[in-house]
């Protein structure tokens, strides 16, 4: 069985799906998603935070095009899917040009004490804390009902997600696309990659020039807090010097040794030694120890060299579109970037800075 379509998209991520749900407004649209769930991978495993100043400068603006839409997503979900979090950043003594760093390319950051610090933060080690910065535009994000309300938009415009139907051979035949699947075979003039990690081998199956692709593999923890200890109006908190984050989680901690290790795509798991030493530096700059893991996993984070997603038509195939290597912005960046697909493939000006879609743009590469 065939089944055409105008626009293919590889990749049933945020990425995919929410491009896929504002081409389904002007075309018929079907997603491919090759695990028998969409999200099943970096979406499904997200930290689920905002932060205005994350980021390079091409992604700090991609932030800012998409905060309106997170703030009111009219048409995708009936109210805000963000809550007030805060990011705490903490320097120890002699650390402190850590932050000064950050602070000389960030909008909006607000110096704390250590007093103030550790008022939002009661668990610190005092003797750990030198100086702090707090970013007041971070924010907790539903990422699970800003997806599926994307999900849900793309099938009310009559777009498709076929699941379980990963690639198997990629052909240009006649103008169009075809990709072959366990589910049959689809056809589109245009094809969408989507795929995060596994965006450079789709391109390899069609035989179109790599983008020098590198998933690193970020892993998370969820940490019991001590008893009588409420978190839930702390402030994401993170280490400067020596890394790690930690996020109130429903009456909990989630805690991550922000690692980033190159891996090939894959399923990705615990590498239990980076866990522990990543633990480790937590542990050193609180006063707690930390005596069980409750429930830990492993996502992948797909950069390119300059750490800016990748996003338009191919330099060296026809109607082959990327959208791809979104670090670990994905979720946060989706509003913006989707549009932009939408833009680029429909022949519409974008709302973005040219100079910012050139940024983006695979012809950089060439």
């Amino acid at each position: 069985m065939t089944q055409h379509c105008d626009f293919l998209v590889i990749g049933g991520g945020i990425a995919g799906i929410s491009a896929a749900s504002q081409l389904a407004e002007h075309a018929k649209t079907i997603v491919l998603e090759m695990e028998e769930v969409i999200g099943h991978h970096s979406t499904g495993r997200s930290a689920a935070i905002f932060i205005r100043n994350y980021g390079n400068a091409v992604i700090r603006a991609l932030n800012a095009a998409s905060e309106p839409t997170l703030m009111n997503p009219q048409g995708i979900c009936d109210s805000t899917v963000l809550s007030l979090r805060g990011l705490l950043m903490l320097a120890e003594e002699g650390q402190e040009d850590q932050l000064e760093t950050f602070e000389e390319d960030a909008v909006g950051l607000e110096t704390r004490s250590v007093e103030q610090a550790l008022e939002m933060v009661p668990i610190l080690d005092p003797d750990k804390v030198s100086s702090a910065l707090y970013e007041p535009n971070a924010f907790d994000i539903d990422v699970d009902r800003l997806f599926q309300g994307y999900a849900r938009l793309l099938k009310s415009r009559g777009g498709e997600i076929v699941l379980s139907a990963p690639a198997t051979t990629i052909e240009r035949v006649n103008d169009l696309w075809q990709v072959t699947t366990p589910k049959g075979m689809f056809t589109a003039p245009v094809l969408i990659n989507a795929a995060g990690a596994w965006a450079d081998k789709i391109a390899e199956l069609a035989g179109i020039a790599t983008i020098g692709l590198t998933p690193k593999r970020r892993t998370a923890a969820i940490l019991p807090m001590p008893e009588g200890v409420d978190s839930s109006n702390w402030p994401l908190f993170e280490g400067a010097a020596e890394p790690f984050y930690a996020k109130p989680e429903a009456g909990k901690l989630l805690v991550s040794p922000v690692d980033a290790d190159p891996v090939e795509p894959h399923d990705a798991f615990v590498d239990d030694m980076v866990l522990a030493e990543g633990l480790y530096r937590f542990e050193n700059a609180v006063n707690f120890p930390v005596t069980r893991v409750e429930h830990s996993w492993a996502g992948l984070r797909s950069f390119v060299d300059d750490r800016s997603p990748v996003v338009g038509f191919a330099p060296d195939a026809e109607g082959f579109f990327w959208l791809a290597a979104q670090g670990g912005y994905g979720i946060q960046t989706s509003p913006a970037l989707s549009r932009l697909t939408a833009d680029l493939c429909l022949n519409r000006p974008s709302e973005l800075p040219e100079e910012i879609v050139a940024a983006l743009s695979p012809h950089r590469f060439t």
